[in-house]
């Protein structure tokens, strides 16, 4: 059975129709005035641990919105599904 992604604008939809980005870190971007190390960081230091993970996720083949998706990577069991900051439908 495929994992099932409750997109806030359209419902409970099929995780086919979405696509994974990656860490829900990247839409934390540092703002203008921070250092080369704190961007350094923001790009390629990344967790990467087995459990509760805040991801970025797609959905293109419908509403075309961006979601912050809370999931368990162990279970595959999603907590929270939100819309990314400055997200449109």
């Amino acid at each position: 059975m495929s994992m099932r992604i409750d997109c806030p604008l359209c419902g409970p939809r099929d995780s086919r129709e979405f696509s994974y980005l990656g860490s829900a870190k990247l839409a934390d971007r540092p703002d203008g005035g921070a250092d080369e190390a704190a961007f350094f960081d923001h790009v390629h230091i990344r967790d990467n641990r087995a459990g509760e993970n805040r991801e970025l996720w797609h959905h293109g083949l419908g509403c075309r919105g961006w979601l912050v998706v809370t999931r368990d990577t162990i279970s595959h069991e999603i907590s929270a599904v939100a819309l990314a900051q400055g997200a449109r439908a």
